[in-house]
């Protein structure tokens, strides 16, 4: 079992809270963009109110720890601990509930050289208490705008995740994920499930354009935001998304081993 204190001091210690990679400038840019409507920021979400890069800052003081100090413009971000482990909590406790209720769920990540390890143990866990994790769309092909154009990709799935595989990639083969903020994927994967005729997901567990693509269409959805991305916490905010946990999702992958511990055993998932 990971303890509470224990947790936090790996917080620091991997750079996932306090301090972190991202640098202010780069967040800042990302509130400029989110307020001036840029789809590659709003990634899915088509915000209630109208937000200045000023509230967006405001905001993110409040749910992620960041500097409310317009002023301070250089330099690496914050996310505080405790706000971290308070977002774990909630993320927990859904997982719970899901787990409860044997929901089918939907899993996916933009991040997937990062974070695909934290929702695979997440989706044989619940696989194990009895929900079905769905693969809607498995295989399919899907154009998604990149800064080089628009690219077709892949979506495949590995260990019940969700991910993008590069154009001539084979489903289930070896070939590394792509990272995308894209929603199209949560969208085609959601289209199919519900064309299909087979359940719908209870819940939707991810990060970027998985997160706000499926909150945006009315499911209930949990995952990870980083500082530099403003959308899954405006959606908590506007009560689309149900929980965002604010953490560095750039670390290296085993990092974030102990968060998946720590879900598990408030969640009561622990095997």
């Amino acid at each position: 079992m990971v303890s509470v204190g224990a947790l936090r001091a790996h917080l620091l210690a991997a750079r996932l809270a306090g301090p972190v990679g991202t640098p202010r400038e780069e967040s800042l840019r990302s509130y400029r963009l989110f307020a001036e409507g840029d789809q590659r920021f709003l990634i899915g979400l088509d915000p209630k109110g109208s937000w200045t890069p000023g509230e967006l800052l405001g905001l993110m003081a409040d749910r992620c720890g960041v500097s409310p100090d317009p002023g301070y413009r250089s330099g690496p971000d914050e996310i505080d601990p405790d706000l971290t482990l308070a977002g774990l909590d909630a993320f927990a406790d859904r997982i719970a509930t899901a787990a409860r209720d044997r929901a089918p769920v939907l899993l996916g990540t933009g991040h997937p050289e990062r974070l695909l390890g934290f929702y695979a143990v997440l989706a044989g866990a619940l696989s194990a208490a009895g929900c079905r994790v769905l693969t809607p769309a498995y295989g399919r092909s899907i154009d998604i705008s990149t800064r080089f154009g628009l690219r077709t990709h892949l979506l495949d799935y590995v260990h019940g995740v969700a991910v993008l595989r590069p154009q001539g990639a084979e489903a289930g083969g070896g070939e590394a994920g792509v990272h995308s903020h894209s929603p199209l994927p949560v969208r085609m994967a959601l289209a199919a499930a519900a064309a299909g005729g087979g359940p719908l997901p209870g819940l939707v567990v991810g990060d970027h354009g998985w997160v706000c693509g499926a909150g945006q269409l009315g499911y209930e959805a949990i995952g990870l935001g980083d500082v530099n991305d403003p959308a899954p916490f405006v959606g908590e905010a506007e009560g689309r998304v149900a929980v965002t946990v604010p953490v560095d999702d750039a670390a290296r992958s085993d990092y974030y081993g102990p968060l998946t511990r720590y879900v598990l055993d408030r969640a009561h998932l622990s095997r």
